[in-house]
């Protein structure tokens, strides 16, 4: 009980040190590659923050554990939209661009829905919920369609991100610095993940829970640890692309590469992952896009935030009154 415990703390502290080096990193390759703060976030620092949740699932595939790998990534996503992009709502209000709310935050509903109705096949033709070889292919067809419309977006048409929120540019850093602390960052995040969840881990099956219950609440809190503070750490740098990229590109990726890939290798059961959590994911990707249009125009308030965050907390009393 105790070495879990240490394992919390321990790995808490190495992500919020690798998010801030790995925030500072990749937003100075950004500014020397000419890519705005949007992209960068949306492609690399989003891969790189989602290593944990591809670790995870595949490892729980192989283990025979698949609905604590669906969970996984279910409870992820969820948590990535409700709760980081709340979290940063209340730091620092978000401001969305037309371009965004056009382009990509609709690839993140399609994802969720496209889940969804992989995951209703009792509703259509009776049989069990469960994510095959086939589906994990289109789920991989549909990551490579949407990275070809990254880079090739990237090239054309870079988002108009400032650099900092308020329009001014930090010093310049070395090439081979950033890249260090890009790394460094990376390591810490990937390291104090694994520690987290292991001790997290350890401490929910002391107390008898589920793997479908791990894997929708502490695996997918552990494992979106580092979207949280990359992305907390991001909006107060002033850097709100690499915030919004972040979580946007993370959902993308949880769902057609690491759960596409992980189905490739070895078929997916949902277990005792209901429809309701899918739905509350496709409801939450519907919550993340209106409220980039509505009350205050293409900017997600403080208010907003809240409830999102309020919404968060109400579904995870869903799940812990049905223990």
């Amino acid at each position: 009980m105790l070495l879990n415990i240490f394992m919390l703390i321990a790995g808490l502290l190495l992500i919020l040190g690798g998010a801030n080096y790995m925030t500072d990193g990749s937003a100075a390759i950004a500014k020397r590659l000419g890519m705005s703060d949007f992209i960068i976030g949306l492609t690399i620092v989003s891969m790189m923050t989602s290593a944990p949740e591809l670790v995870v699932s595949v490892m729980s595939a192989i283990n025979a554990s698949t609905e604590m790998a669906i969970g996984n990534i279910v409870g992820s996503n969820i948590f990535n939209i409700l709760v980081i992009i709340g979290v940063v709502a209340i730091v620092k209000p978000i401001t969305v661009t037309r371009g965004v709310l056009i382009n990509e935050i609709p690839l993140v509903v399609l994802s969720s829905v496209v889940l969804l109705v992989m995951g209703s096949s009792p509703f259509i033709d009776g049989t069990p919920m469960t994510l095959t070889r086939v589906d994990g292919l289109l789920l991989l067809l549909f990551f490579i369609i949407f990275m070809r419309y990254t880079f090739a977006s990237a090239k054309s048409a870079p988002h108009d991100d400032p650099v900092t929120s308020d329009g001014s540019r930090s010093k310049q850093i070395p090439l081979p610095k950033a890249l260090l602390l890009l790394i460094g960052g990376l390591g810490g995040l990937i390291l104090g993940g694994n520690w987290f969840v292991d001790g997290a881990s350890g401490l929910a099956r002391a107390l008898g829970w589920s793997d479908a219950l791990i894997g929708l609440t502490i695996l997918a809190a552990g494992t979106s640890l580092p979207e949280l503070a990359t992305s907390v750490a991001a909006a107060v740098k002033g850097y709100p692309g690499i915030c919004l990229g972040n979580v946007i590109g993370s959902c993308i990726f949880n769902i057609f590469f690491v759960l596409g890939a992980t189905a490739t290798i070895m078929p997916l059961s949902f277990g005792s992952i209901s429809i309701a959590d899918l739905i509350v994911l496709a409801g939450a990707s519907l919550i993340f896009w209106a409220f980039g249009w509505f009350y205050r125009r293409r900017t997600i308030t403080r208010a907003e935030g809240v409830v999102m965050v309020a919404c968060y907390v109400g579904y995870m009393t869903y799940l812990y009154m049905g223990l």
